[in-house]
């Protein structure tokens, strides 16, 4: 699909999503925004979809990513080695594989684990968790952006910081047509998971990932956007509507959480068996995600309180 200067490639992933959408854009250099799954079958629709714009991976000149996730970076594994990466500062220790991260990343969990009084073997759960990033990459991150950076041959654009689905979240606007290159902050089918993940650095506080991510819809509020492109499904027209009707789904999900707590006081783990009782053993790092969603934002509107035990686990009970 092409739009102007920016086509669509949607690749195959593995994952309960579904399909994931990639770009490329036409500018002063010919940019990859975001980078897929690593699976041969994305590979082969990629270059597929490559060969039918007249383009090989070669015509690439650089790959920007909208955050770190798999199924937006697998295939930089398989691009040219010299091509240029530009991603937030997060991305890096995911994408090169550092394993003084990812220790972090096991102990950061384990800790959760003991506060949400999840039970089973830890380190079985972790490997569990962590079984998707077999379609990730290992590739250097070549620049660091943030918000209000310029990047070569793609000056039109203006980096904003939208953390929250992802704590690498980036999101791309062009002011002159209203254009928004959305990654899974705004996606027309399905709410963003703010997904729970450790800190950059390990003694800092804990993200909370659902107040992020409702700034970051709010943000975008004060942005003439007239067409969000997005890493899943199809493009938003509307996107201030979609983005209002997010926030207040959200708030109601949370409202019928607290109504649960008003039966009784609850751990994390007990209150993500109850909300997901067919899915939470096989998806138990999106699930207990969700649910902390829910309860950081009960709590910061003051509609619940926690009660941390003498083994660590903490209990919610509405107000």
């Amino acid at each position: 699909m092409e739009h102007g200067d920016i086509m669509k490639l949607v690749l195959p992933t593995p994952f309960a999503v579904g399909d994931v959408n990639v770009y490329i854009v036409k500018g002063e250099a010919l940019t990859l925004v975001d980078g897929g799954v690593k699976t041969e079958e994305a590979w082969n629709a990629f270059l597929v979809q490559l060969q039918e714009l007249g383009m090989r991976p070669e015509d690439i000149e650089q790959v920007i990513l909208t955050h770190h996730h798999p199924d937006h970076v697998g295939l930089l594994e398989w691009l040219p080695k010299d091509l240029p990466v530009y991603g937030h500062k997060y991305v890096r220790p995911w994408i090169e594989k550092d394993q003084s991260f990812f220790s972090a990343y096991d102990d950061f969990y384990k800790r959760l684990f003991r506060e949400f009084a999840v039970e089973g073997d830890f380190n079985q759960l972790l490997a569990i968790m962590k079984s998707s990033l077999r379609f990730s990459c290992e590739r250097p991150l070549t620049y660091e952006i943030e918000e209000g950076d310029v990047i070569p041959g793609f000056e039109d654009w203006v980096v904003l910081e939208t953390p929250g689905h992802a704590q690498s979240h980036l999101v791309f606007y062009r002011e002159k047509d209203g254009t928004l290159l959305a990654g899974d902050h705004v996606l027309a089918a399905i709410s963003s998971n703010p997904l729970l993940e450790p800190p950059l650095i390990p003694s800092d506080e804990r993200p909370k990932p659902q107040l992020q991510y409702n700034d970051s819809l709010r943000k975008l509020l004060d942005v003439d956007i007239r067409i969000a492109f997005t890493g899943h499904g199809p493009e938003v027209k509307k996107t201030h509507e979609l983005i209002e009707r997010r926030l207040l789904r959200q708030h109601e999900r949370a409202m019928q959480v607290k109504e649960i707590l008003e039966e009784k006081p609850l751990t994390t783990f007990q209150l993500t068996k109850i909300l997901f009782p067919a899915v939470y053993e096989k998806q138990l790092g999106l699930t207990l995600s969700e649910t902390t969603a829910q309860l950081d934002y009960l709590l910061s509107v003051d509609a619940i309180n926690k009660r941390v035990e003498e083994n660590g686990a903490a209990y919610f009970s509405a107000r």
